[in-house]
């Protein structure tokens, strides 16, 4: 079986580490599998681009500019959805590369900001391949949007959209509907994956998903890669004060809407006013920050900026004593299972992908949604020395039960067996 990953890109974001994480998973069940991505920036052997010659870099970047700055000039209500909301309408024709001639199954990933436009999707149906889509967002059965936040329009159809200035029946959302719906009528055999159960429930609800096979398999993530190391010798590297007790937030971008960092500052100034045994509380934050002032936090922050390396990562988690996460909308982030894996407990809001890996008061905290009164009260209970070893131990458990290398590249063996009997 020949199985070819399709992904924007082979790192920079949730979507690409997930999709790299689980090339790795299928390797060790002796899977040939390839990953086609538009920008290449690894030196994964088996990772294959479009834009390898200078021709094909300047292309991309075309299509990515061609696609994204009308839509900011020019459609966008303001700048917090200027990267919220995608056409597809800019991308490249990848139906004729030679690991997608040669694939028995084509999986697709993410694929926007420029890489695959809708047209680009239907001519990958209509190869006849079999086509398994993992879902990292709502992007694939809404008009454009990747998270709806409290519109619901995608059930019937879209229009009206929140995120546009023109707003109206006949919108740009309506239109990317439109089309949606013409390229999935070409759509004979495939599988839509959901990497939470949140997500697959709100897609079932949709109607350009109606009808449609919808699975739940989780992302994999290596367990020798995200354990737990030495909390010692890890705050000891990073300038960390070894006696504090250490939060951690981070994201691939801090300022995001959906990772809700106000709800953060308004958790901590309670968690500060109202629990007298926090004073010796530190932060440290890792992720992009253009503009955040974390003078707000009312603890000593530490930024280490951003961390591609997973050993670093891993190292970051372990030397906290909880990683929080007051994202209001997110499928099943990377940073919650990484924290989990380095046997570190989570702090969240009760959303989106969340409780499908925190469980409240086992391994972590579930807050009241948006609750920032809960949420600091979720944190002081994570800090609590009484509730350290048996958190720990149930995070770690927790990963090793359900998201391990093994685990997840099986359950998608079962599927791309069963769409190939098909």
């Amino acid at each position: 079986m020949k199985v070819t990953l399709i992904n924007t890109a082979d790192a920079g974001g949730g979507a690409p580490a997930a999709c790299m994480r689980l090339l790795k998973a299928l390797e060790l069940k002796q899977v040939d599998v390839r990953l086609q991505v538009q920008d290449k920036k690894t030196g994964e052997p088996r990772v294959d681009s479009i834009a390898d010659s200078s021709f094909g870099r300047l292309k991309a970047k075309f299509n990515f500019f061609y696609e994204r700055l009308p839509f900011i000039w020019f459609k966008a209500k303001d700048k917090s959805v200027r990267f919220a909301f995608s056409t597809a309408d800019a991308g490249t024709d990848i139906s004729n590369q030679p690991d997608i001639l040669s694939a028995d199954v084509l999986h697709l990933h993410w694929t926007n900001s420029g890489y695959l436009s809708i047209k680009n999707l239907k001519q990958l149906f209509e190869s006849g391949k079999p086509v398994v889509w993992t879902l990292h967002d709502m992007w694939a059965f809404t008009g454009g949007c990747h998270y709806s936040d409290e519109c619901d329009h995608y059930i019937n159809q879209c229009g009206n959209c929140w995120m546009l200035r023109d707003a109206s029946d006949s919108d740009l959302s309506f239109n990317g509907w439109l089309r949606k719906n013409d390229m999935l009528k070409t759509a004979k055999n495939v599988v839509f994956v959901t990497c939470s159960h949140w997500l697959a429930d709100v897609a079932r609800t949709s109607f350009l998903l109606k009808g449609f096979r919808i699975e739940t398999i989780p992302n994999p993530i290596d367990t020798a890669i995200f354990s737990a190391k030495d909390n010692i010798t890890n705050r000891t590297k990073w300038g960390i004060n070894p006696k504090s007790k250490i939060i951690l937030f981070g994201a691939a971008n801090i300022m995001d809407r959906r990772k809700g960092l106000p709800y953060l500052v308004e958790a901590l100034n309670h968690l500060k006013n109202n629990y007298p045994d926090v004073q010796d509380v530190e932060i440290v934050i890792f992720g992009k920050n253009k503009s955040f002032d974390t003078s707000l936090f009312p603890f000593k922050v530490y930024e280490v900026g951003i961390i591609s390396s997973q050993a670093d990562l891993a190292a970051l988690y372990s030397l906290a004593d909880v990683f929080v996460s007051p994202a209001i909308e997110d499928n099943l982030p990377n940073t919650v299972m990484e924290a989990l894996a380095c046997a570190t407990p989570v702090v969240a809001f009760n959303t989106g992908g969340i409780p499908d890996m925190v469980e409240h008061l086992q391994n972590g905290y579930l807050a009241e949604f948006k609750s920032a009164t809960d949420f600091a009260a979720g944190i002081h209970y994570a800090l609590k020395p009484e509730h350290k070893e048996n958190l720990a131990a149930n995070a770690r458990q927790k990963v090793l039960n359900t998201f391990t290398n093994e685990k997840v590249a099986e359950q998608y063996m079962a599927v791309y067996n069963s769409i190939l009997n098909k």
